[in-house]
């Protein structure tokens, strides 16, 4: 019985979620038209809606720990649901991210992505892709932020082993900038697919920078390290358990 209140719950959350980011969407765009600042406003708005509702209707509360990024930075993230995106989004002042090209097409997200200066990228071959971040990041000097991207190249649920990609360090290098690892649990209460979220404490953790000129190799291997621990640890508190 109680799981199938849970459940409940979270089937209403998840609706007024997709139907307030058209609301949102719709609110924002004569503004966002005008003036890039606008769909920034309109992101943080609507990102700052989910969690207090995420905290109320379904207790999942969320947290943000360590330095928020700010200026001309790389932030490499672990993903684990669409809720790490959220909570960075809320926090950071001007967020664009590498990310799916397909997500172009989705209602208001994708023209909203493109306005705050996101940058799709082909799913392909290695090289390719890269040469396609490379590209983006160039034609998005004019666009100054925190550029985001996902080491590991998509959502990985808790406990699950997948091996970080080389663009992170690609980007790392050629951008010549810190890079502000971060670490989170949201995986364990708000999963990849599906309805259902639980009760707890989401936590996306901004970790020390990594200066910028280190060696690609060096980068990645340090990269890895302090993400996976960091996360391990926060999975740990929320009182995820590894099997095997």
């Amino acid at each position: 019985m109680k799981y199938a209140v849970q459940w409940l719950r979270s089937l209403l959350f998840v609706g007024q979620m997709y139907l307030m980011m058209a609301v949102y969407a719709v609110a924002f765009t004569p503004f966002a038209l005008v003036s890039r600042k606008w769909a920034f406003h309109a992101a943080h708005a609507y990102c700052r809606w989910v969690r207090w509702t995420a905290r109320w209707m379904v207790g999942l509360r969320s947290e943000i720990r360590g330095e928020v990024p700010s200026g001309e930075v790389l932030i490499a993230s672990k993903h684990q649901s669409f809720f790490d995106i959220i909570l960075i989004v809320s926090v950071t002042p001007r967020p664009k991210f590498i990310m799916k090209s397909s997500l172009k097409w989705a209602p208001f997200l994708g023209w909203y992505a493109l306005r705050i200066g996101c940058i799709p990228v082909n799913r392909g071959r290695r090289a390719e892709a890269i040469r396609q971040m490379m590209r983006g990041v160039k034609d998005g000097k004019q666009k100054p932020g925190q550029l985001i991207i996902y080491p590991q190249g998509t959502r990985v649920a808790p406990g699950v082993d997948k091996p970080y990609k080389i663009g992170a360090g690609v980007l790392y290098a050629e951008m010549g900038r810190d890079c502000v690892p971060a670490a989170t649990n949201v995986g364990v209460f708000w999963p990849r697919t599906g309805i259902y979220r639980k009760p707890g404490l989401a936590v996306v953790e901004f970790l020390p920078r990594i200066p910028a000129g280190m060696d690609t190799g060096a980068f990645m291997a340090r990269l890895e390290d302090e993400i996976e621990t960091a996360s391990d640890r926060l999975m740990d508190e929320a009182g995820f358990r590894q099997i095997g």
